[in-house]
């Protein structure tokens, strides 16, 4: 397999599971163009590269940046703006784990208190759905609090110094 075809191959691929983690199609292959380019990119090579229009490759970098993985980076005597994404695998995934929580665990928990919460009149059927949904908020809870912990140990550098010292 060529490079081109390779390359190609990959930004496909990327925003075909762009959508399984909850972006659209187009803002994950732009990601994946920008994650793999050596360098910089302006916004009309994006274009071209991904025959998509100007609106489209506009409103899905500014999306890349309001999640904090694509940055805008100016070259000396360049008028265009040009774009790169974050590289760090460890801080990409932090980032896009904390970018999820924000916009779709932490709404979901909001929900959850709230149905949770209601006033039963001690029906069989309301008694139920009480019990499930604290069940679930529950759940949820825990596995957002995890998350929290996982992002927060990239930041912190005593726990990271102790994982490699049990590692050795």
């Amino acid at each position: 397999m060529e490079f081109k075809e390779a390359k190609n191959k990959f930004v496909q691929t990327w925003g075909a599971l762009g959508s399984q983690w909850g972006i659209n199609k187009t803002m994950a292959q732009i990601h994946a163009l920008l994650m793999v380019s050596h360098e910089p990119i302006s916004m009309e090579d994006i274009m071209e590269e991904l025959q998509i229009s100007r609106g489209n490759a506009s409103m899905n970098l500014r999306a890349l940046m309001d999640w904090g993985i694509v940055y805008k980076e100016y070259k000396a005597g360049e008028r265009r703006e040009f774009f790169t994404a974050e590289k760090d695998l460890d801080e990409l995934a932090v980032k896009i784990s904390r970018e999820r929580s924000k916009r779709e665990i932490k709404p979901a928990l909001k929900i959850l208190k709230e149905v949770s919460s209601i006033q039963s009149d001690n029906t069989a059927a309301e008694k139920h759905f009480v019990n499930q949904t604290t069940k679930l908020y529950d759940f949820v809870l825990q596995a957002d609090n995890v998350l929290d912990k996982i992002t927060e140990y990239k930041d912190n550098w005593l726990a990271q110094l102790l994982v490699k010292f049990m590692k050795k």
